[in-house]
């Protein structure tokens, strides 16, 4: 599969999103959120203070984007960024990856290399009522995506080399853990799901992108493989016109902090052959 660059420049990307004809992608230590078109025009939102990681779009088309350190979750409105929820007195450790449901509510996952939760915010309910730990015992929950019905939730659990599956119920609260995948080639980053049922996961330390199918019980078959160069592979998307491009974001090194000051990711495009989860 050819890989074709579409930025660079920036310092640790993560969280990209397509939405509205533009790959959306945090860079955390560049403390910005940038926008690319498919022809390679960024522009740049800057959060001063903030180290940004995942990002969603609700239905109203909202940005809500996650402030990693602070354990903040922050809403763009086009126009000024606020605070929607502050989750630091309920999360063991920073925040990280983030995914929307239908209703516009969050899970948002707090990195602790063991007994990491997610927390489901929902910026509607009132204040003191919008953010709730759904699940609990995770290892290093990391990237996440829910399928087209609503109903199943899988995320990627990094130091436990695994992709772990919930249902969703009506409420919005997590239930049903069961393994999706298990003993991957290497620690899971950022996920998406295509309309087969696919998870495209970037295996981080193993410096490829998988197309991961699942068998059942833990089982797993590798489809599609994208090495990327030695490089960490850190997050990705599925969008274009199609549904049939996929956004990979790669790094220099996996550990954000040794890269600060740099400006060594990349965003590069891949067409693949099965569109995104919802696109037919």
């Amino acid at each position: 599969m050819t890989r074709t660059p579409l930025a660079n420049g920036f310092c640790f990307g993560e969280g990209p999103r397509w939405f509205e004809g533009l790959v959306w992608f945090s860079d955390m230590l560049g403390e910005a959120v940038h926008t690319v078109t498919l022809g390679g025009q960024i522009s740049t939102l800057r959060l001063a203070g903030h180290a940004p990681s995942g990002l969603g779009f609700r239905p109203d088309g909202s940005l809500l984007i996650v402030s990693t350190e602070r354990r903040q979750v922050l809403r763009y409105d086009g126009e000024s960024v606020s605070v929607v929820a502050d989750v630091s007195a309920l999360v063991p450790a920073a925040l990280g990856d983030m995914v929307i449901d239908r209703h516009g509510c969050a899970y948002v996952g707090s990195q602790a290399r063991t007994d990491g939760v997610i927390v489901r915010i929902d910026p509607d309910a009132e204040p003191d009522r919008r953010a709730t730990v759904v699940a609990t015992g995770l290892d290093f929950p990391n990237g996440m995506a829910i399928t087209p019905d609503g109903q199943t939730l899988i995320v990627a659990e990094s130091t436990g080399r695994r992709l772990t599956a919930f249902d969703i119920d009506e409420d919005g609260r997590l239930g049903g853990r069961r393994l999706f995948a298990e003993g991957l080639d290497g620690p899971p980053d950022g996920i998406c799901l295509d309309a087969e049922g696919g998870v495209w996961t970037a295996m981080t330390l193993a410096h490829q992108f998988e197309r991961i199918v699942a068998d059942g019980d833990g089982r797993f078959t590798v489809s599609d493989r994208i090495d990327i160069d030695g490089r960490a592979a850190i997050a990705c998307t599925l969008g274009g016109p199609e549904g049939r491009t996929l956004f990979v974001l790669s790094s220099a090194d996996a550990y954000p902090e040794r890269l600060r000051g740099t400006k060594l990711s990349r965003l590069e495009a891949i067409t693949v052959d099965v569109p995104a989860a919802g696109h037919s």
